[in-house]
This record gives C-alpha cells, structure tokens and sequence, in this order.
C-alpha cells in the first residue's frame, strides 16, 4: 500500500450523528480489485490537504473524483460524510442512487448516510423503507437508533421509545439514554419513569455531565429541591481539580450553594464540613446559624493559614462572644484588636474595641475616641450612636448621652435587652 494510503487511514474525520462517531478505516484493503487511476495517489494528498485547511467543499469534490475513477466505495464514503457536513443532501441521494451496484465494502456506512440525507430533505418514508432492507443484513445498533430517530419525525413515540429502549439495554451508552428519556418526558408524559431510568444509571455506572445535567433539568422542572441539590452534590464530586475544570465546577458549587441554604442552611454546612469546598462561606454560614464555637476555631485556622488581619480581628470578637467568664480574655481580645487596628483604619473594629473598653470601664476616654472614629465613616449607624450614647452616660455626660440614645430608641426600639438597659439607665442619669 502507499504511504499516501496509510496517511489517509491515519486521518480520521469526525462525522457526528445524533452522537456517534465513526472513524474512518483502511481506504484500501479489499478483496477484490478496484480500477487502477495513476493519479490517485496526488489526489489523495490534495483531498487531504483541502481537509486540513477546513475546504470541505474541494476535498469532498476530489473524493468524488477518486471514486468515480477507481470505484473504490471507501471515497464514496469520504465525499459522502464531507458532503453531508455541508449539508449537500440532494447531490448525496443522486450520486450514491447511481452507484448502488459499486457499493461493497462500505455498504453499511454509505447508505446510512444515503438515509440520513432523506431524511434531511423530508423524504421519510423513503428513507424508512431502505434501512428497513439495511437492518436486515446489518443489524446493528447504530442503525436502529437511527430506525428510532425515523419513528421520531413520524412522531410515531411509542415506536421511537420502544426501540430507543432495546438500544439502551443493548449498549447502556449515555446518548441513547438521553433520546429514551427525551422521548418519555417529552412527548409520551412518562415524566417520573424517566427520571427513574436517569437515577438508576446513574446510581449504577456515575454521573458523567451529560446525564446529571438532564436529571437536573428534570428536576428543576418539577421543583424537586432535594433532587436538584443530589444531582448537583454527584456533578461537583464528579469534577477533579483539573484547571480546565475549574470555571464548571464553579459555577455548580454557587448553584449548589443557593438550593442548600433555600432548602437548609444545617445542610449546607454539613457539606461545606464534608467537602472542605470553601471554609470563608462556612465561616459566614457558622455566623449566620450562631455557631459560634465552630465559627471560632474556623476563625482560627484561617488567621494561621492566611495571616489575614482580618481574620485576627473575627478571632478577637469570636473569643469575646464564646468566652464564659468575658473578663478573663479582655486582655487577650483587647491586645488583637490594637495590633489589627495598627494596620486597619477599620470602623468596625473601632467601634468593637471602642465598646470593650467604656463597657468594662477599661479605659473609657480611649473607647469614646475610637467610637467617635467609627462615627466618622459611619455617622448613621446605630449601634456606633449607641456605643457614644454608653460612652458618654459612663463620662457623666448625661445631657448628651440621652440625646444620641434618643437617636437609637427613636429608630430601632427598645425590643433589644442591650438598648433598652442603657436608655433606662441614661434617663436615670440625666434626671
């Protein structure tokens, strides 16, 4: 054989119908003989390289040529599949309708794109009546996936699924599953029946993106919160950490994320704690559920990961709140904020720290000057009038106390156990 030849073979062309992807074969191992062309070699290289340039039209064109001067069907095969790419389907019928008697070895394959371009131009009983005489010699199931697809544009359903369903059993292949399930939920309303056929696959043999992204549809459809969240735990456990991986497994975390905290802010947490997907969110969602304890050593682990001054400063306010006996860490909690506020012009943490130190009566001036800093980027802020308000009651200065804890009553209440104590003990002080 030439080496001409063997580079042809080597080159597959990807030819994709309803998922399948036949590769192209030995352009010339045949037993019997075909016409010898003396140019066939350089046609060979010149089909190929309009191929690589992406000329489909002229390469499909050579492969005509090579056919119709050796009779080998194996061109007939290539200009057939470059031709239909470029949805030539009427030139496809006529050429290979005049060929009939030289197809041989590539019968199958020829004439399965012979049906494809019939049905492409509406001609559907036609097609239906050669694969019919197709399947009796070549009964495989890729043709009858195809004999499916046919009782599909007959909107013949009950057919379709029928043999969709033998195909699936035979092969347990994705794509045929998708055209089974498609059709029951689709168009015969056997909607939980075809979720059961996707669970079950994929319980049995995984959950590849292709599958779980139907279920998932499915799901969405039906409003099926705790199925949406399983098939979206199985597709973000799925992924690897490969950086093409990284945009997709992304976006399927976010999405997981929002239906585990609509459905269960606990559940969310628990998988946050199993998958170590995110500790900054679980933190957040620690906080959210006032788990404190848990927020605290998150806190902790993150400050002597990240160094993060931030961090230091939810460690500092984390082993206040947890602390039984609050006075034994002021010292502790007080120390972390100065070194958090020696680098951070941070108005929350001026008025925490502001507040600690009026409240223990720690160093109350040097409080009231941190929360007045806080008011500076913050003026409307009620919890830093507040904190000025206790400041200012522990100073003597009572007219001012009750006017800015008038401010704080007037727009928050006094549902709360900490503003309702220091209005009633700065109107005492202002009588």
């Amino acid at each position: 054989m030439s080496s001409y030849k063997r580079t042809l073979i080597l080159l597959p062309i990807i030819f994709i119908f309803f998922g399948c992807v036949p590769q192209t074969n030995n352009l010339v191992k045949y037993d019997y003989k075909y016409k010898a062309y003396e140019n066939e070699n350089e046609l060979i290289l010149y089909a190929l390289e309009y191929m690589k340039q992406g000329n489909r039209i002229k390469s499909s064109k050579l492969f005509l040529k090579l056919f119709n001067k050796t009779l080998n069907d194996e061109y007939l095969f290539e200009y057939s599949r470059l031709a239909f790419s470029i949805k030539k389907y009427d030139e496809i019928i006529t050429v290979i309708e005049t060929n009939k008697e030289h197809i041989k070895k590539n019968e199958d394959k020829v004439l399965k794109l012979y049906i494809l371009s019939l049905m492409q131009t509406n001609q559907v009983d036609k097609a239906k009546l050669v694969l019919d005489d197709l399947l009796k010699k070549y009964d495989t199931d890729s043709n009858k996936e195809l004999l499916a697809n046919i009782y599909l544009l007959k909107k013949d359903y009950e057919k379709a699924k029928d043999v969709f369903e033998e195909v699936y059993k035979s092969t347990l292949t994705s794509n045929t599953l998708l055209n089974l399930v498609d059709v029951m939920y689709t168009y015969l309303n056997e909607k939980k029946a075809a979720i059961n056929y996707l669970e079950s696959h994929i319980n049995i043999y995984g959950c590849n993106n292709l599958l779980c992204s139907k279920l998932l549809g499915f799901y969405q459809e039906q409003k099926d919160i705790n199925g949406v969240i399983s098939v979206l735990k199985k597709t973000y456990k799925n992924f690897d950490d490969d950086i093409k991986n990284k945009y997709t497994k992304e976006k399927v975390y976010k999405l997981l994320m929002y239906y585990l905290e609509k459905k269960d802010i606990k559940e969310a947490i628990a998988f946050l704690e199993d998958t170590n997907a995110n500790d900054e969110k679980l933190l957040a969602l620690y906080q959210n559920a006032k788990m404190s304890n848990k927020a605290y050593e998150l806190v902790k682990k993150l400050y002597k990961k990240t160094g993060n001054l931030d961090y230091l400063a939810q460690v500092a306010m984390l082993e206040f709140e947890v602390a039984k006996d609050r006075k034994k860490v002021l010292k502790s909690v007080i120390k972390k904020f100065e070194d958090v506020l020696a680098v951070l012009d941070n108005h929350i943490y001026q008025n925490y720290l502001g507040y600690i130190l009026i409240d223990f009566d720690v160093d109350v001036k040097k409080g009231l000057k941190l929360v007045k800093k806080a008011l500076e980027k913050a003026p409307n802020n009620l919890a830093y009038i507040d904190s000025l308000a206790w400041g200012q009651y522990k100073l003597k200065d009572c007219k001012n106390a009750k006017i800015n804890m008038q401010k704080v009553v007037d727009s928050a209440g006094l549902k709360d156990d900490e503003i309702r104590t220091h209005w009633e003990k700065i109107k005492e002080c202002s009588k």
